[in-house]
């Protein structure tokens, strides 16, 4: 059988690069019918490519014959605690190995979030919300159970976030708002830390939320009587109290027929 021998020179592939403007990220369909993200990097004046998987571990490995090493050291732990003898703990070297994946998998998300690939950012964030959990829950040593614990209120940003934008791009704004409280309810609950970066993120965290409550109230679509509230105001802010006074009227009418007609 013939070889065939590709061309290793990747000029091509970034010439024909045609991102959406402003991004240096895109999704492409590898040999193996999978989707995957490239990236375009530039170091200097050299340019290069990354890619990783957008399903699966971002670097396509099956650690210990599993997707993720979290699959694996999760069904060690339930054999263990069955057996009912001894209790399950992760050693300092397989805490680091579940660190390098939940760094991996953070990596993957906020491009994904970047590309507005909501649904993968979910399942990535709710992924390494669960490592933080088995972490913290299983790790021997006190500082490997404490590693992650400064990140909640990011990693619960993103994924809020992603949840909000899901429902958001449908024109839900109900499913938004909803995340939103809920996302929000997740972050007052997080137990205080004197670390820098947790009080950071977590204030950030709070602006981000405050601002997509802003972006749903002025992109929603609003009711008759708010619509009319907004107009009497603008007549009241222009002295036209004449014209606020026959908003006024239309907005008691409608409110009345609104209490009139029973509730089904």
């Amino acid at each position: 059988m013939e070889e065939t021998h590709l061309n290793p020179d990747i000029a091509p592939i970034l010439r024909d690069w045609d991102p959406e403007p402003g991004q240096g990220a895109r999704k492409v369909t590898g040999l193996d019918g999978r989707e995957k993200v490239q990236l375009r990097v530039r170091v200097g004046s050299f340019e290069g490519l990354i890619q990783f998987e957008c399903d699966g571990r971002p670097d396509g490995a099956m650690p210990h014959g599993q997707a993720f090493a979290l699959d694996h050291y999760e069904e060690a732990a339930v054999r263990v605690e069955a057996e009912g003898k001894i209790h399950f703990s992760l050693g300092e070297e397989e805490a680091k190995e579940l660190f390098e994946e939940s760094t991996m998998v953070y990596e993957r998300y906020v491009i994904l979030l970047s590309l507005e690939d909501y649904d993968r950012v979910i399942r990535d964030t709710e992924r390494n919300m669960r490592l933080f959990r088995f972490v913290h829950l299983y790790a021997a040593r006190t500082e490997d159970r404490n590693h992650l614990g400064k990140w909640w209120p990011y990693i619960l940003r993103i994924h809020g976030l992603a949840r909000i934008e899901k429902a958001f791009a449908a024109r839900d704004f109900d499913a938004a708002f909803q995340a939103l409280r809920e996302s929000r309810r997740a972050v007052e609950a997080l137990p205080p830390q004197a670390d820098e970066v947790f009080q950071s993120e977590r204030k950030r965290t709070i602006q981000a939320f405050a601002e997509a409550e802003e972006r749903l109230y002025s992109e929603r679509p609003r009711t008759e009587v708010e619509r009319l509230e907004k107009e009497k105001a603008e007549a009241v802010r222009e002295q036209d109290y004449e014209r606020a006074a026959v908003i006024r009227d239309k907005i008691l009418a409608l409110k009345t027929e609104s209490e009139a007609t029973p509730k089904a």
